[in-house]
């Protein structure tokens, strides 16, 4: 499977032509992770985007590092396949991650797309640009929408656990 075709099939590139898909494909890095590698840490600078081409990887948060949170070690938070992205905030502000990053199956293959260059593009051809950020935007938008629907169900969860009689 070419760049261009994996990158086609990924929601923040839906309707870009193939030109403009051909633009963003020559800026993508290809790697491979195994099985448990890490591919990011959580607080950690970023600034590239990262699509999955083959594999499966895993969003994880360490409650440690909220307050009061708890042991445990690292939770999944999300699973991810072929044809998804994750990184997009680091293109938005090149903040700290808020999640660590790491790859759940032998021979993952990522295209790792550098902010830098990607803007460039944005830059020179305003369209790419225009439609790849609307596309981030609905993009990171549904992703804080399933973020909210996890919260409340977590609350809800937690407060009838709490309000449950206990059994004597």
């Amino acid at each position: 499977m070419t760049n261009v075709s994996v990158l086609s099939r990924v929601d923040i590139f839906m309707e870009l032509k193939k030109t403009q898909l051909e633009l963003v494909a020559s800026i993508c890095e290809e790697k491979t992770y195994q099985q448990g590698d890490l591919i990011f840490a959580e607080h950690t600078t970023g600034d590239e985007l990262y699509v999955i081409a083959e594999g499966e990887v895993h969003i994880q948060v360490d409650p440690a590092f909220v307050k009061g949170g708890g042991g445990g070690g690292l939770q999944t938070i999300a699973i991810l396949r072929r044809g998804q992205s994750f990184g997009e905030v680091a293109l938005v502000d090149q903040g700290i991650r808020s999640a660590a990053a790491r790859s759940a199956a032998n021979n993952t293959q990522l295209l790792v797309i550098p902010r830098e260059k990607l803007m460039l593009l944005c830059d020179t051809y305003p369209q790419l640009g225009y439609r790849l950020m609307r596309n981030l935007a609905e993009d990171l938008a549904q992703k804080m929408r399933n973020v909210d629907l996890q919260i409340r169900g977590h609350l809800i969860w937690g407060q009838q656990q709490a309000e449950e009689p206990a059994d004597d």
